[in-house]
């Protein structure tokens, strides 16, 4: 009954600020290319400045989609858990400035120092690593696993089941699949549908 009554909600949300469910199907063995990306402190980030990372929570947000805005807090909460076990989370900002004004670099900085961020927030601005990663939406999650010396996506699509009531979350699928490949377990959900704002990929 509980699961119907998400879904009825996840339809009215659809509907009232246009977001898109989509389902994008990967390989378990996709592999992931290291990039380097402007931090909104200034300085540079790339997947090598972590040596010693076991994986990564990569998160493609923005700041103008009403269903990201539901997140920052979750994700201060993720990357303060899971960091300190080797895993750190990225979010990267993959959007089209020309139509997103508020998702401009100035306005990243504003959101990262108003939300007190504890992790990097990156600006994609050519859109080349969104396009890499095949990200559709804000937000888009992922986690990539070190393996043999290549980073390999273990897990893709949305962060939790409920963005709009956090206290009511089942299923912290981003948790559920680190905490597996922690103990050496395959990732039982490894793909979920993700609500959120289609990112615009420039021509």
């Amino acid at each position: 009954m509980k699961r119907s009554i998400y879904i009825i909600q996840s339809g009215l949300i659809l509907a009232i600020f246009g977001f898109t469910l989509i389902n994008f199907t990967f390989r378990d063995d996709d592999k992931v290319k290291d990039f380097k990306l402007k931090n909104v402190d200034g300085s540079y980030v790339s997947l090598s400045d972590y040596p010693d990372a076991k994986g990564f929570i990569i998160i493609f947000t923005c700041n103008h989609c009403p269903f990201a805005k539901l997140y920052p807090a979750r994700l201060n909460e993720l990357n303060l858990k899971y960091k300190k076990l080797g895993i750190p989370l990225l979010a990267i900002s993959s959007t089209d400035t020309i139509v997103y004004e508020e998702d401009t670099y100035v306005k990243m900085v504003e959101k990262s120092n108003k939300e007190s961020f504890n992790f990097p927030y990156l600006y994609d601005g050519q859109q080349i690593v969104a396009k890499n990663f095949k990200a559709q939406k804000t937000p888009h999650a992922y986690v990539i696993w070190k393996e043999k010396g290549q980073w390999t996506i273990k897990y893709q699509g949305a962060i939790d089941d409920n963005g709009a009531e956090p206290e009511k979350v089942e299923n912290n699928y981003i948790s559920m699949a680190i905490d597996q490949l922690l103990n050496n377990k395959e990732v039982k959900i490894k793909e979920t549908k993700s609500i959120g704002c289609q990112i615009r990929f420039r021509k």
